[in-house]
């Protein structure tokens, strides 16, 4: 038996992608409880449905990504454009004073006594 190709899982509506997802995750399921039992003849269906799963999770992700992008191209072109703002200047602050001593010698010096 041959891995399923990508093509019949792009071929999926919206709903059916979802479906085949919950149906293969549920087969993967039984498939796992027959091997954990002894009474899996054919181990190898079990690597083409985690590959199954991974085409249609890839697929499923495809489309969410295209969604986004198509999201934030309509928000963007809804959105008038912004006009610069003045700029503003900040003001710097005044420094502390520094006091000889380093921090780490403070501590220590607390600590020993």
């Amino acid at each position: 038996m041959a891995l399923p190709s990508i093509t019949d899982a792009r071929n999926l509506g919206e709903e059916e992608l979802g479906q085949e997802i919950v149906a293969a995750k549920k087969q993967l399921f039984e498939l796992r409880m027959e091997q954990s039992l002894g009474r899996l003849e054919k181990p190898h269906q079990i690597r083409h449905l985690r590959h199954r799963i991974a085409q249609l999770l890839t697929v499923e992700r495809e489309r969410e990504i295209v969604a986004d992008r198509e999201a934030k191209a309509a928000a963007a072109a809804a959105q008038p454009e912004a006009t610069p703002e003045a700029e503003t200047v900040e003001t710097a602050a005044p420094e502390a004073e520094t006091s000889e001593e380093s921090p780490t010698e403070t501590d220590s010096t607390s600590e020993e006594e």
